[in-house]
């Protein structure tokens, strides 16, 4: 029964009992973690001991876990709470934008995958979202991260058909072939220049924090769509992004 001791963020919580839950945890070397906290929800000395600041989603701590190979739950027996993450609670755009963000990672990391800097993304994410000016940069540069540990990351620096350079302009998106073209078809979807030049600085590891706003808007809905593709569902999560 391997224990195992890290810092986690909650991206699901609910209730399995009275007096225990069920939790989706993102850790930095065990991946996603999904497990039962027993006893988490009990008023008792020892319980409130163990489970610091109650397990609440979005929230950050750090877990003592166990795992076992006759069940796909680890056993959640520690949690110490270590950023309560208020902020998130105190604004609606950034409460949505990490509601979004922990739904997308819940969906597309598998279990006992491990993606540090993935977790590093998302503990920046959480961190940026604490300024309303910098919530949509903060969730393109999360988005573009998860696609890419995911095995996604679109194909922006040159036609994803063709592998010709892309024209200085506007450009369509396949979302069939995960990257843009500059060929036009009915189920693809046309890019501004503006928002192909800020995807194509994102590719290439450098900040997009100066980009204009409604190019950064545009490029968090066009990855949205393209997650809602490879879903095959539009998450209620993602909603508010695709029509704001």
């Amino acid at each position: 029964m391997p224990r195992f001791k890290e810092q986690a963020v909650v991206l699901r919580s609910a209730d399995w009992s009275e007096t225990s839950q069920l939790v989706t945890l993102l850790t930095r070397d065990h991946g996603k973690v999904r497990g039962l906290a027993k006893g988490s929800k009990r008023m008792t000395p020892s319980s409130v001991a163990r489970f610091s600041g109650g397990i609440e989603l979005l929230t950050v701590g750090q877990i003592l876990g166990v795992t076992r190979p006759t069940t796909e739950l680890a056993t959640i027996t520690e949690w110490d709470l270590q950023d309560d993450c208020l902020h998130l609670r105190h604004s609606l755009p950034a409460q949505r934008a990490a509601l979004y963000a922990a739904d997308l990672t819940t969906r597309f990391i598998e279990d006992h995958d491990p993606h540090a800097d993935l977790f590093g993304a998302l503990l920046t994410l959480i961190d940026h979202l604490r300024n309303a000016d910098t919530t949509q940069t903060a969730l393109l540069n999360y988005q573009w991260s998860l696609l890419t540990e995911a095995g996604y990351r679109p194909r922006v620096d040159s036609d994803v058909h063709t592998n010709q350079p892309l024209p200085k302009r506007a450009c369509s998106f396949d979302p069939h072939a995960g990257g843009l073209t500059h060929n036009n078809h009915d189920d693809r979807w046309r890019v501004r220049a503006q928002t192909v030049t800020l995807l194509q600085d994102l590719d290439r590891g450098e900040p997009v924090d100066t980009a204009p706003p409604e190019s950064t808007q545009r490029a968090n809905r066009l990855l949205a769509a393209y997650a809602r593709e490879l879903l095959a569902t539009e998450t209620e999560t993602m909603r508010w992004l695709l029509n704001p």
